[in-house]
């Protein structure tokens, strides 16, 4: 089970295409200007079966992926890793393209510093988007990201060549 503040079955600005979006519960980063500031609180919202999850993606052949938002799904980095490793395992083979998006606070530099926490998760990841919203950065030129000190990164490139790639869209 994973801690959400809920879901969004169909979006077309959480990434690309369209994608079912989950929001997780909890977040410490406190990025003065978050859009999403009712996720903060690790005791807020609910938990949900991951079973529950597939379900809801399996129900929408149109749907090109997941994206993984919040809150931010590293504070629940175990359970986000499993949900990712059920996605891969049974809705991938129906669908090739589906990829799994996920944003952080963290930037991948901070994350490889706790590999042993966060390195499953990322390893499951076909594109992140890394790096706290700044709101004195804040753009609305950027595709997906809040703010222009974020990144957006091709995790199976970053993860091959040892150091973040850009995903190019």
């Amino acid at each position: 089970m994973i801690r959400i503040a809920g879901i969004v079955n169909e979006s077309i600005t959480d990434g690309e295409g369209l994608r079912l979006v989950i929001f997780a519960q909890g977040c410490a980063h406190g990025c003065p200007g978050c859009h999403n500031p009712k996720t903060h609180s690790f005791q807020g919202g609910y938990q949900i079966e991951m079973e529950e999850i597939i379900d809801l993606i399996l129900k929408n052949p149109l749907l090109d992926g997941v994206t993984f938002s919040g809150g931010d799904p590293f504070f629940q980095a175990e359970g986000f890793y499993e949900l990712a490793v059920l996605i891969r395992k049974r809705v991938i083979p129906h669908f090739p393209h589906f990829t799994i998006m996920a944003y952080t606070g963290f930037t991948y530099e901070k994350l490889l510093e706790r590999k042993d926490i966060y390195m499953p998760l990322l390893s499951q990841i076909d594109v992140l988007i890394d790096g706290p919203f700044v709101e004195s950065e804040r753009s609305f030129d950027l595709s997906f990201a809040g703010s222009s000190n974020q990144r957006t990164l091709d995790m199976r490139e970053t993860l091959k060549m040892q150091k973040p790639v850009v995903y190019m869209m």
